[in-house]
């Protein structure tokens, strides 16, 4: 109950927390401004925390207002004023955060790791570490501050900084740089950052299993609260929470410090002279996507050629080639409008069954493999007992393609599935890592006050928007609410 002063009146606001909201007709929602929980790409909003914000104020029927902050102080404090009504910025549950916050679901877990340079001296453990002399920072308010404040309880003459005005991201990027020793992250945004800073790398497990939830403010009554307990319920039941932590993290699992170091150094090199053409061809699909499709099958050299006679860019069979009207397979403009238009037609292939978003990840499998044994492989998937429609169930059973006691039942037979895990989770990880290298590249630029402008805009976004997919970027449209 809130207590106003109207003229020489006194009034009672006797509306429940949801009520406020949809008489508001906005769920006003913090977050931090980082490619896991919420930034704006080319093509709009994206991230873990926006796209299930997204739903939920869907199914309270009203608009979403995305409040980015660039610090973790920053976040506390507009919950605290009651600027927002939900915190969703990928938080670990934490004691000190019981006593003023009230956490939703836990909807992931994440392990916390030091973290240092490649090619740094890494320590064997805090103690070693604190002899050393070594400096190490955390942002200040964080999960990891507690954590280092637990240790020193044991090590008293551990030294380390909390930092005010600042962020994991901007600490991990410090020490890829080499200006800090060390920092403390969780494993899902380290395996994020990887894409664009391979020299990132795990020094020692400091706690596993934290559990990651949303945060609501403890003198709010129990109404919001109990709608985002039954939203995380549903979303967990129906599988979509599990397709959204597939698209998010199924493919940074693995990491190769080398090959990812390659690739950035080809973005650099490479990338500038064929991205017009990736651009002119990409036709709805994100021209990053079909970047990283070329990369893979080529490594962006127009004229490369295999043993089994596949060629060009994107590596077409002559047969391929021919029905997608390519006459000369080395011609790298060639090559790209017909292995987009082959990708276009394997996508056209999937059946309705699957969503909409992981349709892409069944093309590209497809596009490596054939879409028979595609097919067989959604069989074997249905035969087990798991989903043929999420790709997190199929590419776990796209290995047993080789397998004669799964395979001797099937239309297609033996193939190598394996190579086909591969390929799609190679051309994820590079997807992601042009999408952090062009993010980092237009943050580096000089905000005008047309591009402010915009991305104040882009903050409130229509809860009855769609979310948009490497599969139909381009060809997807933000429809944009005035701010309340």
């Amino acid at each position: 109950m809130v207590l106003v002063l109207m003229g020489c009146e006194w009034t009672y606001d006797n509306r429940t927390e949801l009520e406020k909201i949809r008489d508001r007709g906005v769920l006003r929602v913090g977050t931090l401004n980082n490619q896991l929980s919420y930034y704006i790409g080319p093509n709009g909003p994206t991230g873990l925390d926006y796209e299930l914000a997204h739903q939920f104020a869907q199914q309270l029927g009203v608009q979403l207002e995305m409040q980015p902050t660039h610090t973790l102080s920053g976040l506390f404090q507009v919950l605290n004023r009651g600027d927002v009504d939900i915190i969703a910025a990928s938080l670990t549950i934490r004691k000190d955060l019981l006593e003023r916050f009230r956490p939703g679901p836990a909807y992931y877990f994440v392990d916390q790791h030091l973290v240092y340079r490649n090619g740094h001296w890494r320590p064997r453990n805090m103690q070693e570490l604190n002899k050393k002399g070594a400096r190490i920072a955390v942002a200040a308010n964080s999960s990891h501050a507690l954590t280092l404040a637990k240790i020193q309880e044991k090590h008293p003459s551990l030294v380390w900084e909390s930092v005010e005005n600042t962020h994991d991201d901007d600490l991990l990027k410090q020490v890829a740089e080499g200006t800090l020793d060390f920092t403390i992250s969780d494993s899902a945004n380290i395996s994020m950052i990887q894409r664009t800073h391979p020299e990132i790398t795990e020094a020692i497990l400091l706690s596993s299993n934290e559990p990651v939830a949303w945060f609501m403010n403890k003198k709010q009554d129990d109404s919001l609260y109990a709608l985002l307990i039954e939203f995380f319920g549903k979303v967990t039941q129906t599988g979509e929470l599990a397709a959204l932590e597939e698209k998010y993290f199924g493919h940074v699992t693995s990491f190769d410090f080398f090959d990812t170091r390659a690739f950035l150094r080809a973005i650099n090199t490479k990338l500038p002279t064929w991205e017009p053409l990736f651009k002119k061809y990409a036709n709805d699909f994100d021209w990053r996507l079909l970047a990283a499709l070329a990369y893979q099958e080529s490594h962006w050299d127009p004229d490369a050629v295999s043993p089994t006679g596949v060629r060009g860019m994107m590596m077409l069979t002559l047969p391929t080639a021919r029905s997608v009207g390519v006459t000369d397979r080395v011609d790298p403009e060639q090559s790209i409008k017909g292995g987009s238009i082959y990708l276009r037609r394997m996508l056209n292939r999937m059946p309705d069954s699957i969503d909409q978003h992981e349709k892409i990840w069944f093309a590209l499998a497809s596009y490596n493999i054939g879409i028979g044994h595609l097919m067989d492989a959604r069989r074997i998937t249905e035969t087990l007992g798991a989903d043929p429609n999420a790709w997190a169930d199929v590419k776990e059973r796209l290995p047993l393609l080789t397998k004669t006691e799964y395979n001797k039942n099937t239309r297609y037979g033996y193939a190598r599935g394996y190579e086909a895990l591969r390929y799609v989770e190679n051309i994820r990880r590079y997807y992601q890592s042009i999408v952090g290298y062009e993010e980092e590249k237009e943050r580096a630029k000089p905000i005008d006050s047309n591009t402010s402008q915009h991305l104040e805009q882009l903050k409130t976004i229509n809860a009855k928007n769609t979310g948009t997919s490497p599969a139909n970027a381009s060809g997807s449209k933000q429809k944009e609410s005035k701010p309340k």
